[in-house]
């Protein structure tokens, strides 16, 4: 995969892609960044990337000439792109979209500054607007570095073990299951019993519940579309009957 940022402010980028996973996966052929300033690209002799908005208003807003042509010029193929759009209007980003990008060959972050862009750029260049969530941030490096992160730690070689983010949060449909290490007793707080039996069907049973059990206190918006089993459905009724005897 190749991923291009497209920013007014590159020095923000290399402690996060020479870090960690993101460094990891580059050392092993995953991945490769690319970071560009797309104010190279500006025709204005002044290099500017902004202007008034038509109509009038508060703030400035981004030019689609610098953009359509930063994004003409980094990438091979016009076909093949993903060109996403950092924007707290966009969709919500989640581990399902990010599974998704995980399997594109090329991806392209837009990180805006200012008031906006010239909505050209929005109808005519990106294929994808993503947000974080409901809030601002000041420009669109931070969210599309998060979003790189969550997408990279997807791809083949990248972590090493591909179980490894099989059961993360949200992977699954539910959130993950509580994990011990050792000791096994440590200040008189110890690992749950089964998970020191060896018993693999059962660790498998208790992950599970303990899955739902934690999804259905913390986020059960997640369960409305989780696919349940018959076995889900009675976990459930156990664990509602646990939590009301708790109170």
């Amino acid at each position: 995969m190749h991923i291009h940022f497209l920013t007014l402010f590159p020095e923000m980028f290399p402690g996060i892609l020479q870090s960690s996973i993101m460094k990891k996966a580059q050392d092993q052929g995953a991945v490769r960044f690319s970071v560009t300033d797309f104010r190279e690209y500006t025709e204005n002799k002044h290099k500017k990337v902004d202007d008034y908005p038509y109509g009038g208003g508060a703030g400035m807003v981004l030019q689609p000439q610098p953009l359509f042509d930063a994004v003409d010029a980094v990438t091979k193929t016009e076909k093949k792109r993903r060109v996403i759009l950092m924007c707290p209007q966009g969709e919500r980003f989640t581990q399902a979209k990010a599974e998704e990008l995980s399997q594109e060959e090329e991806l392209v972050f837009i990180c805006g500054h200012y008031e906006g862009y010239d909505e050209r750029i929005r109808e005519h260049l990106v294929t994808d607007e993503l947000s974080l969530g409901d809030f601002v941030l000041t420009g669109g490096e931070l969210a599309a570095m998060t979003i790189a992160d969550s997408v990279v730690r997807l791809l083949p070689d990248a972590i090493g073990k591909q179980e490894s983010h099989e059961d993360d949060s949200f992977s699954t449909g539910l959130l993950e299951y509580p994990h011990y290490t050792r000791p096994a007793d440590f200040r008189g707080f110890r690992v749950p019993d089964v998970l020191l039996s060896g018993n693999h069907a059962k660790i498998a049973e208790w992950r599970q519940y303990e899955s739902l059990k934690r999804t259905y206190k913390r986020r059960p918006d997640l369960l409305k579309t989780y696919p349940l089993t018959k076995e889900d459905c009675e976990m459930l009724k156990q664990i509602k009957k646990e939590l009301e005897e708790k109170q």
